[in-house]
């Protein structure tokens, strides 16, 4: 088949603007330098991380003959967007979950290098934990955002590293020699403020800190609906909200959501380690589409302003989509975000009546009730554009 043209690629069903790409340079120069090992590769060993959109899976298949590549993306968007951009291309790609086996046998790595110390930190041990000895992990990204605690972080789990030249602002760093190592994630603390244990795998936002934002929005959802019987956790995290909403009211029945596969295995590993998991339900989901349309009370959400490393608001428009959609009429959604971003005038447009519950200099917190005269809005925002007419 001829190659495939990885400009073609899509983000959807993320979020997609004329300032946000499927691909980037740094994806072509992971599989530039990866080349010869992919074509040599065992059938069934080649295997790639953090690949946004599919770039790094496709390529590697369609483009480099890999067969059987595995994959594990931490966005659940990535999954699809992947599954979408690979369809009637290759059926050679499979997505698992970050461990064994994803990993077992591995001889060539491709990963996309993320931001966090701590996500990298904990990819590098699963792969030295579980790949071939011979593994060759090509690890790539935008000069940027590459830093040389990154080389560190990478030198501690293998034995050697080397850099490749620079191009398009992007570097692939390579390494080999795996070294002897146990995973040390999920991280566990207590947390004496909360009376919470909290747990965090390396991706998870703030690790098994409480957040600023957090903070905020904790000291006053003692004010939130106080009859509430259902309540959602919106993008969870480390399921601090959810876990001290179960917590503070005994006959709450809680749903922590979020679609980082890292998030919603911090979130079950807290529920568990304070003893909830009978009142909290841990649920990995493309903000809620899984849940039904007026199922819930109150829901509470700390949106991202980012898209990767775009600052953007079209993920958090989404999010208060879907809250208007599931809460019922006369619902809650208390949300808390930076200051700066404005968000009231879209949560009393999309949700409803919004007040300021607090505000310090950097944060404000917003309690928006569901109208109740209006019907729930049905879109999920996630319609694929190639299938209307």
């Amino acid at each position: 088949m001829p190659d495939v043209d990885l400009d073609t690629l899509r983000r959807w069903p993320d979020v997609e603007a004329p300032n946000l790409f499927a691909v980037d340079a740094s994806d072509r120069l992971i599989l530039d330098e990866a080349s010869d090992a992919i074509s040599a590769a065992p059938a069934g060993t080649v295997v790639v991380i953090n690949d946004h959109y599919g770039a790094l899976a496709i390529g590697a298949a369609a483009n480099l003959g890999a067969t059987a590549v595995r994959v594990f993306q931490d966005p659940l968007v990535s999954e699809a967007a992947l599954a979408a951009n690979a369809r009637g291309i290759t059926e050679e790609l499979r997505s698992l979950p970050l461990g064994r086996e994803l990993l077992s046998g591995a001889t060539v790595v491709l990963l996309q290098v993320p931001r966090s110390l701590a996500e990298l930190d904990e990819i590098a041990a699963e792969i030295a934990r579980w790949a071939h000895p011979s593994v060759v992990v090509f690890a790539g990204g935008r000069i940027k955002h590459l830093s040389l605690t990154m080389n560190a972080v990478l030198r501690k789990h293998f034995g050697r590293l080397d850099v490749s030249l620079a191009r398009q602002k992007s570097r692939v760093l390579i390494a080999r020699e795996p070294l002897a190592a146990t995973s040390e994630f999920p991280v566990r603390e207590y947390n004496d403020e909360l009376g919470l244990w909290v747990c965090a795998h390396g991706a998870v936002f703030a690790g098994a800190k409480l957040d600023l934002g957090t903070r905020l929005l904790l000291s006053v959802l003692d004010g939130a609906l106080a009859d509430a019987t259902t309540a959602i956790d919106l993008g969870s995290g480390t399921g601090i909200l959810a876990a001290m909403l179960a917590k503070s009211r005994p006959s709450l029945s809680v749903i922590a959501t979020d679609q980082s596969a890292a998030a919603v295995a911090s979130s079950l590993a807290t529920v568990q380690a304070n003893e909830l998991a009978d009142r909290v339900t841990v649920v990995r989901d493309d903000g809620l589409k899984s849940q039904p349309n007026a199922s819930a009370d109150l829901i509470v959400l700390n949106p991202p302003f980012h898209v990767g490393a775009t600052v953007h608001t079209g993920l958090a428009d989404r999010l208060f989509r879907d809250a208007a959609r599931v809460l019922r009429p006369g619902g809650e959604l208390w949300t808390v975000y930076n200051s700066h971003l404005a968000y009231r005038p879209t949560l009393e447009s999309v949700i409803g009546s919004t007040r300021e519950v607090v505000r310090n200099t950097k944060f404000t917190v917003t309690s928006s009730r569901r109208r109740v005269t209006a019907s729930a809005d049905n879109s999920t925002g996630t319609s694929d554009p190639r299938t209307e007419r």
